[in-house]
């Protein structure tokens, strides 16, 4: 077992988070992979397997929301699972438009045997640390899941915020440009400038038409 106590790894990786996790993960990783075997489910397969026995029905977006894989690679690795048996597609009962995902009898097999194994891997990783930081630590990583599952959304409230903000700034300086009496867009205002009218050109004078009496 690790001691505990302060790093003795000096310097800006010592200090640096994405450093120090991406280290973190990798351990999980070899460990995971050791324990799951050669015939067993990658760590993300495993993952979707999990999930998709969790609540049946599940779309590959709920899977998306469900195991944090982003949207392109999830839709890469079902179509895989479900080429190698283990996923079967079906028709959402919510949504007629899209395909829900459920476990086959192979893909059920083996998520019942790669579960011990899994948790066998977790157990190793926790006793890397005291007994008294586990609880800590696990609940540092949902912190940190939580943080990750909401920044998309949070991003697209910031980005319509922002947006809102523009407008009711262009729509502010309409009005005070009309209180002013100065009701012209300024440069750069991506507000419509009104066509200037060009003057008509002025019509020319027709000649008087002169009668000729004929000559006798």
């Amino acid at each position: 077992m690790v001691k505990s106590g302060k790093s003795k790894r000096s310097g800006a990786l010592a200090e640096s988070p994405s450093h120090l996790m991406h280290r973190v993960l990798q351990l999980a990783l070899d460990i995971y992979s050791e324990e799951a075997g050669a015939d067993g489910p990658t760590q993300r397969q495993f993952a979707v397997m999990e999930a998709v026995s969790a609540k049946s029905g599940l779309t590959q977006t709920d899977l998306v929301r469900a195991t944090g894989i982003d949207r392109s690679t999830l839709a890469d690795l079902v179509a895989r699972m479900t080429t190698k048996g283990l996923l079967e597609r079906e028709k959402s009962a919510i949504d007629a438009r899209a395909k829900a995902v459920k476990l086959s009898e192979a893909g059920t097999a083996l998520l019942e045997a790669a579960r011990p194994r899994v948790e066998a891997a977790d157990r190793r990783i926790l006793a890397l640390l005291p007994k008294g930081k586990r609880e800590g630590f696990i609940e540092l990583l949902s912190d940190l899941a939580n943080a990750a599952d909401a920044a998309p959304d949070l991003a697209k409230a910031e980005v319509k915020a922002a947006k809102k903000s523009q407008k009711e700034a262009r729509k502010a300086e309409k009005l005070a440009r009309k209180a002013d009496g100065t009701d012209k867009a300024a440069p750069g205002d991506p507000e419509k400038v009104r066509p200037v009218k060009k003057d008509k050109k002025p019509k020319k004078a027709k000649a008087p038409v002169v009668a000729v009496e004929p000559v006798s």
